[in-house]
C-alpha cells in the first residue's frame, strides 16, 4: 500500500519553486495527487497531497527538498497520513455550497463569517480572500451536511447577517457554481 503525505512549503516567491518541489518529489518516485498554491505578500505557500512507496520516509522528502538550489530557504512541514486518515479522504460532500462575500474593507470580516459558520456547525472546506481598491471579497466552499438549521433558515440568517454587516452575501450549490464559473480551454 502506498504511503500518503501532506507536504506544506513556504518560501520567498521566485520562478521555478513549483518545478523544483515537484521535481524533488518525482525523483523520489512520488505522485502528486493534489496541489494548492498561492502567493501572499511576496511569499509562495503550497500544500501538496503526495503518495510514495512505503519505504519513503518524511526525512527522505525533507532531504530531497532541502537539496534544491535556491537563494531563499524553504520552510517545510510534512504530515504522514495514517490509514484512518486516508479512509476519511473523500470527494467533497454532496451538500457543498459556495458562499461569496463582498463589501468595503474593515477589520473582522473573515472572523464574522467564520464565526457565523461555526455557530451553525458549517465546515469551511476552502477559503480565499482578496482586497482591491478597498473592496474586500471572500469565496468560501462550505460543507453543510452537519449544519444545525435547514437550508431555508440558513438563507434567511445569511440575509440578516448581510443586512446588519453591510456586506453582499450570496450562496449557491457547488454544482451550480462549477457550471457557471468553469473556464473552458479550447
Amino acid at each position: 500500500m502506498e504511503k500518503q503525505m501532506i507536504v506544506s512549503v513556504m518560501s520567498k516567491d521566485r520562478p521555478g519553486i513549483i518545478a523544483g518541489i515537484t521535481g524533488a518529489i518525482f525523483r523520489l518516485g512520488g505522485d502528486v495527487a493534489d496541489l494548492n498554491q498561492t502567493v501572499l505578500c511576496g511569499y509562495l505557500t503550497m500544500i501538496l497531497s503526495v503518495s510514495f512507496e512505503p519505504s519513503t520516509t518524511k526525512e527522505d522528502v525533507l532531504a530531497a527538498i532541502s537539496h534544491i538550489k535556491t537563494e531563499s530557504k524553504f520552510e517545510v512541514s510534512i504530515k504522514e497520513l495514517t490509514e484512518g486518515e486516508l479512509a476519511e479522504a473523500v470527494l467533497p460532500p454532496e451538500e457543498t455550497y459556495i458562499l461569496t462575500v463582498q463589501g468595503p474593507n474593515r477589520g473582522g470580516i473573515v472572523h464574522g463569517i467564520s464565526l457565523f459558520c461555526y455557530e451553525r456547525n458549517i465546515n469551511i472546506l476552502d477559503l480565499a480572500t482578496t482586497l482591491e481598491a478597498d473592496q474586500y471579497t471572500m469565496a468560501l466552499q462550505l460543507d453543510l451536511k452537519n449544519c444545525t438549521c435547514s437550508l431555508e433558515v440558513l438563507r434567511e440568517e445569511l440575509e440578516k447577517h448581510a443586512s446588519s454587516s453591510g456586506l453582499t452575501i450570496m450562496m449557491q450549490h457547488n454544482d451550480i457554481f462549477q457550471v457557471t464559473n468553469e473556464v473552458t480551454l479550447h
